[in-house]
């Protein structure tokens, strides 16, 4: 890991439908997101955040392109980012971006992609966001990115960047689900992507699936952490959109952190779906900064 870690704030809201996920980036700065990382001995350069499109009420509302909402203003966004992820990954710097709704990994993945043969993903979430128009429930995009970088989906989503294909299914590995629909559970199943549930996760230990989950992405020549709060419980980070009962603790967020810091072998990261809007006192900000802390390095002792 570069001792530069360059933050990228992507206050996008476009792929759900509740405002305040686009506050994300300030909450987490405003909870003391560079002070920490700085508190461990890296130097943290701050590019700000990537503008987003203006919003428009009605239309940000509203149904449109074969059922995907906001698809315009998504794309625009996740273009921008993914020019900027590539800039920051091609001066030497660690990509960290926060977010912002999930549909803002098609931006920040389509940057990192360019630099690596045979990217590994790890979708640490309680969704599998592996949706497309046809099998969507809703049309919010943010359930759809993780298909789009495998290559299925709307051209504006899968050729952002400029190139489809950013990640191969066997490179892919999903940690936490428990909330998916039955179009995604029949392409998990039909395509092999490896896949913990909260039941595995409860029968293994938080610990067995890092290892299992580092020792299956050992081929890749690289490997990016996709972090959406709603991965845990919402008794811990209840300030995000789409929260689901049953979900990882903290404590086992903290060790998963701890774990793939240590395993020295996370190229790049993005943390995502936290909506001061809908929190309690800054909550599930502050939680994600403390995540952010074991992930790059803090200790007790």
């Amino acid at each position: 890991m570069s001792k530069q870690i360059e933050i990228i704030g992507a206050p996008s809201a476009f792929g759900q439908r509740k405002l305040g996920v686009n506050l994300g980036p300030d909450a987490m700065r405003y909870a003391g997101l560079v002070e920490r990382i700085e508190a461990i001995g890296l130097e943290v350069i701050d590019k700000g955040n990537i503008e987003a499109p203006k919003l428009n009420m009605k239309k940000y509302k509203s149904e449109q392109d074969g059922g995907l909402r906001n698809l315009e203003e998504v794309k625009q966004f996740c273009e921008d980012l993914c020019v900027s992820v590539d800039e920051t990954i091609a001066s030497g710097k660690y990509p960290l971006v926060i977010g912002g709704d999930h549909s803002i990994a098609m931006g920040t993945i389509s940057g990192v992609s360019k630099h690596y043969n045979d990217l590994g993903v790890i979708w640490y979430d309680a969704h599998g966001d592996l949706n497309i128009a046809d099998s969507s429930p809703s049309g919010n995009i943010h359930g759809m990115p993780l298909r789009a970088l495998i290559g299925d989906g709307h051209p504006d989503l899968v050729n952002i960047g400029g190139y489809k294909n950013k990640v191969k299914v066997e490179n892919i590995v999903l940690i936490g689900m428990r909330d998916l629909d039955e179009g995604e559970k029949a392409y998990i199943k039909e395509v092999g992507i490896k896949c913990y549930t909260m039941a595995e996760i409860d029968m293994l230990g938080m610990k067995t699936v890092i290892e299992e989950t580092l020792a299956y992405l050992d081929h890749c020549d690289g490997i990016h952490l996709s972090l959406d709060v709603d991965a845990l419980d919402p008794v811990e980070t209840p300030g995000t959109g789409t929260t689901v009962p049953g979900g990882i603790t903290y404590r086992e967020s903290h060790l998963a952190m701890e774990l793939l810091h240590d395993s020295e072998k996370i190229t790049s990261m993005e943390l995502v779906e936290v909506n001061p809007l809908i929190d309690i006192y800054n909550k599930t900000a502050e939680q994600a900064v403390g995540l952010l802390g074991s992930f790059f390095g803090e200790k007790l002792l």
